[in-house]
C-alpha cells in the first residue's frame, strides 16, 4: 500500500466491545488509552493512519548504517520528531527509500500508536500486514492495541487502574517525562464521569475531516462545530440540512 490509504473506517461499537471483552476491562479503560495516545483519532485528515517515526529504532534496525548520511531519520538517540501529522510521512518516506522493512518497523501506527516492530505481539504475521490493516480501520488499529496490551500482560494493570504500572509497560520507563500516568488518570476520570463519546457522532466527525471540514474535535460529542460542519456537508451534497448524523448523511460521508 504505497500511499498508506485504505478503507479508513472509523471505530465501531463492535470493535470497541470486542477489545474490551478480550482484555477483561470496560470501554472507558480502552477509550482512556486511545485518548492519551492520539487524542482519540486514528487517521489524519488525508486518511492516512496517525504515525510517529522513531529514528532510534531505524538506527538500531539498520545497525547505524544511515546515521551519518541521514541523521534526521537515523540516530542512536530518540527525538528529532519535528512536526507531527503529515510531516511524519515525509520522514517515513525518507526511511522507506533506504530500507522499507526497517522503516515500517520504526513507526508507531494508528489510534494506539503501536510500533511496527511489535507486529507479532499485536497479532500480525508481519509488519506489512499490520500496516495494511492500520490503513483499513480504527477497529484494526484498536485490535492491535488490545493484542499488545494482552501480549505484555498489561490488562491486569488497566483493570485496576494502576496507571503508573500500565504507563511503564505501554510507553516505557520514560513515561514520567510526559506525565503519561497522570494523563491516563485524568482522561479516565472524565470518561467515567459520563463523558463517554457517542461513536456514531464520532464516526461522522472522522469522515467530515476527510472532506476537509472541521468538526472542532473528534470527541463523539455533537457540539456546535460538528453540527455546523454537518450542515455544510449536507448543503454541498444536496441533502436535508438536519445538522444531524442521519442515515443519508452517513452514507454520503462513508469513505470510498
Amino acid at each position: 500500500m504505497p500511499d498508506f490509504v485504505g478503507k479508513s473506517l472509523a471505530l465501531s461499537a463492535d470493535g470497541l466491545a470486542d477489545v474490551a471483552q478480550k482484555l477483561g476491562v470496560g470501554s472507558a479503560e480502552i477509550q482512556t488509552v486511545v485518548s492519551v495516545e492520539t487524542h482519540g483519532a486514528g487517521f489524519l485528515q488525508d486518511r492516512r493512519p496517525q504515525i510517529l517515526f522513531e529514528r532510534h529504532f531505524f538506527s538500531r534496525l539498520t545497525q547505524g548504517a544511515y546515521d551519518a548520511s541521514h541523521p534526521g531519520i537515523s540516530s542512536p538517540t530518540p527525538g528529532g520528531y519535528g512536526m507531527g501529522g503529515a510531516n511524519q510521512y515525509v520522514r517515513l518516506a525518507e526511511a522507506v527509500a533506504l530500507n522499507r522493512h526497517a522503516a515500517l518497523m520504526s513507526a508507531s501506527w494508528g489510534i494506539g500508536q503501536v510500533m511496527g516492530a511489535n507486529f507479532a505481539v499485536a497479532g500480525f504475521p508481519d509488519v506489512e500486514t499490520m500496516v495494511a490493516d492500520m490503513c483499513d480501520s480504527e477497529d484494526a488499529q484498536l485490535a492491535a492495541v488490545g493484542g499488545f496490551i494482552l501480549g505484555n500482560k498489561l490488562n491486569r494493570f488497566l483493570a485496576v487502574h494502576d496507571w503508573q504500572s500500565f504507563a511503564r509497560g505501554y510507553n516505557g520507563a520514560n513515561y514520567v517525562i510526559n506525565h503519561y500516568d497522570v494523563q491516563l488518570n485524568g482522561f479516565y476520570q472524565k470518561i467515567n464521569a459520563g463523558a463517554s463519546p457517542d461513536l456514531h457522532v464520532r464516526s461522522a466527525q472522522v469522515y467530515l475531516t476527510f472532506n476537509n471540514l472541521d468538526p472542532h474535535g473528534i470527541d463523539g460529542s455533537m457540539g456546535p462545530g460538528t453540527r455546523s460542519a454537518l450542515i455544510e456537508f449536507q448543503t454541498a451534497q444536496n441533502l436535508s440540512q438536519s445538522g444531524e448524523a442521519d442515515d443519508p448523511t452517513m452514507a454520503a460521508l462513508l469513505p470510498v
